[in-house]
C-alpha cells in the first residue's frame, strides 16, 4: 500500500505530487459505483478515477461518447461516498467542455458541487487549454490527458498506439509543457510508446500517470472491470488481469440457480 503520510485521512493534489517528487510510484483505478470505491479505497489505491469509461463497461455503449454530464455526477457521488482516503477525479464527458470554456466551467463546477468529487480530467493538448484555464479560476484542479483519446475515437477511427511518428510525438510532447504550463496538477497518458511517456514524464515536473505507456512514468491507472476480469472480450496488450471474476461469478451464478432448482437452497439453517 502506497500512501503520503501514514494514516492520511485523504490524499490530496499535493500529496500526489509530493509521490512524483519523492520517487513513489501512483497508483490509480477507476471505480464507478459505492461498493466497488469502499473496496478500492480499502485496499490503499491513491487515487480514483471516476471515468467516462462507465459508458462502456456499466451502461454497454461502444464508445464513451454517450455518457451524460449528470450520470456522471450520478457515478461520482456514489464513489465519493464510498471513499475516505482516496483522491477522487471525475471525468468531464464528450460534449461538456470542447470548444466552450464557459461551458466546461460550469460542468467542472456542477460535478464538484453536486458529487463531491476533488477534480475534474478532460481530454485534449492545446486545443482545450483555454477551458483548462477557466476551470482553474474557480480553483478546480484538473488533470489531462493525452495520447489516445478515446473521445476523438471518431476522429482518428482506431484504438492503435498513438505518437509513434516523431511528428505527433513532439506535438505530444508541446501538449503535455502546455498542459502543466496552464496548471494541471497531473496528466495521463494512453497507449503511447513506452520511450516518449519515459521522456515526458522525465521533463515535466507534474505527475504522469500512464495506462499502456510503460514503466518509465510516475503511476499507472486500469479500468478495474478490466483488471478484474470483469471484461473478457477487451484484451489489450497493456491489460493485466488480476482475477478472472468473469468465470468465478458466471459459476456461482449457475451454482445458485441450480440449487434454487433442485430445492437446495436455502436449506433450514437459511430460513426463518
Amino acid at each position: 500500500m502506497s500512501s503520503i503520510v501514514p494514516n492520511s485521512k485523504r490524499i490530496t493534489t499535493h500529496g500526489v505530487q509530493e509521490l512524483k517528487r519523492k520517487g513513489v510510484k501512483i497508483s490509480m483505478l477507476t471505480a464507478y459505483d459505492y461498493t466497488m470505491a469502499r473496496m478500492v479505497d480499502a485496499a490503499g489505491v491513491d487515487v480514483i478515477l471516476v471515468g467516462d469509461s462507465a459508458s462502456n463497461v456499466m451502461a454497454g455503449h461502444e464508445t464513451t461518447l454517450p455518457i451524460t454530464l449528470d450520470q456522471m455526477i450520478y457515478h461520482a457521488s456514489s464513489v465519493v461516498r464510498g471513499a475516505e482516503r482516496a483522491l477522487i477525479i471525475v471525468d468531464l464527458p464528450f460534449g461538456s467542455y470542447q470548444g466552450d470554456s464557459k461551458q466546461a466551467l460550469n460542468s467542472a463546477i456542477r460535478i464538484m458541487k453536486e458529487s463531491g468529487g476533488h477534480g475534474v480530467k478532460l481530454e485534449g493538448g492545446i486545443e482545450v487549454i483555454d477551458s483548462i484555464k477557466r476551470i482553474l479560476t474557480a480553483g478546480i484542479p484538473v488533470m489531462g490527458h493525452l495520447g489516445l483519446t478515446p473521445q476523438s475515437i471518431y476522429k482518428f477511427g482506431t484504438y492503435t498506439v498513438r505518437a509513434r511518428k516523431e511528428a505527433e510525438a513532439e506535438k505530444l510532447l508541446e501538449d503535455a509543457k502546455a498542459l502543466e504550463a496552464a496548471g494541471c496538477f497531473s496528466l495521463v497518458l494512453e497507449k503511447v510508446p513506452a520511450a516518449l511517456a519515459e521522456r515526458v514524464a522525465k521533463e515535466l515536473t507534474i505527475p504522469v500517470i500512464g495506462i499502456g505507456a510503460g514503466s518509465g512514468v510516475d503511476g499507472q491507472v486500469l479500468v478495474l472491470h478490466d483488471m478484474l476480469g470483469m471484461t473478457h472480450e477487451f484484451s489489450p496488450r497493456f491489460l493485466r488481469r488480476y482475477l478472472n471474476l468473469y468465470d468465478d461469478i458466471t459459476k456461482a451464478v449457475s451454482h445458485y440457480i441450480e440449487d434454487v432448482k433442485l430445492l437446495n437452497f436455502p436449506n433450514k439453517d437459511e430460513q426463518y
